[in-house]
């Protein structure tokens, strides 16, 4: 029986400040793969080309996290936004990351929704074919990166899509498998002990413990690390070496 692995992804290049403290960089020193904000909800032309050019630095596969064109909110709203609209703005924002990575001899790995557009994904068919529309225009071979166990990632291998089933590590999971609301108390798992424990869960045994106590299947590829959870830094640590010290392979959802 072959040794278990997994990737660990985290989203970035999601603020000019995150970057100039160098949080990004120190995330990416941890993970094995970056989402980069693509000029939707976050991100421009120059986060674009700095997150990319660390990621080649630290040898971190690069992926598209396009959202909502929503910055205000953060593409944390859902939007009435058509499916053609839908399907036209995430290809766009590929387009807009590849064309920033090219130069820096980087190609996209994989595409994972953000925010609202995940979750939006997640309950409307229509808003997953937009998605996987634009991401078959934009480059085929593009692995997308959806929650563990929902009909989004069903959806998109019938298109022809190679998928990524994602989990989390900081954050609550509800006794139906659902992520913890962020307007609930313990919605974030920012004990960096509890979410590495998480993590290796879903990473050994694929399971998650969820808020009633009750042990969830999980069965996952990437296992998640939100930059904008407070410690995160010290989260992905953690994370990385309790998987290490347990004989899982970090590796990037490519190799």
């Amino acid at each position: 029986m072959s040794d278990p692995w997994i990737d660990l992804n985290s989203d970035l290049g999601e603020s000019e400040e995150s970057l100039a403290k160098g949080t990004d960089f120190e995330l990416m020193r941890y993970i094995t793969s970056a989402n980069v904000a693509c000029g939707g909800h976050a991100g421009d032309e120059h986060t674009m080309r700095e997150t990319v050019r660390i990621a080649r630095q630290l040898n971190v596969a690069v992926g598209a996290h396009p959202g909502y064109p929503d910055r205000e909110n953060f593409g944390r709203l859902e939007s009435p936004m058509a499916s053609a609209e839908i399907e036209a703005t995430v290809r766009d924002q590929i387009a807009a990351l590849a064309a920033v990575a090219a130069p820096l001899g980087v190609s996209l790995v994989h595409c994972k929704p953000h925010g609202a557009l995940y979750h939006a994904a997640n309950k409307s068919a229509e808003i997953a074919a937009a998605i996987g529309r634009a991401v078959l225009e934009s480059d085929e071979q593009l692995i997308m990166v959806g929650q563990a166990g929902s009909a989004t990632l069903t959806l998109w291998e019938s298109m022809g899509l190679f998928c990524a089933a994602e989990a989390f590590a900081d954050r609550a999971y509800e006794p139906n498998g659902i992520l913890r609301s962020r307007t609930l108390a313990g919605a974030l798992l920012d004990d960096p002990a509890k979410a590495a424990q998480q993590a290796l869960g879903i990473a050994t045994r694929h399971i998650a413990v969820a808020t009633d106590g009750a042990e969830l299947k999980v069965a996952a590829e990437t296992i998640c690390i939100h930059s904008d959870t407070p410690g995160s830094v010290a989260i992905a640590r953690a994370v990385n070496e309790r998987l290490k010290q347990s004989g899982v392979l970090l590796r990037a959802m490519s190799q």
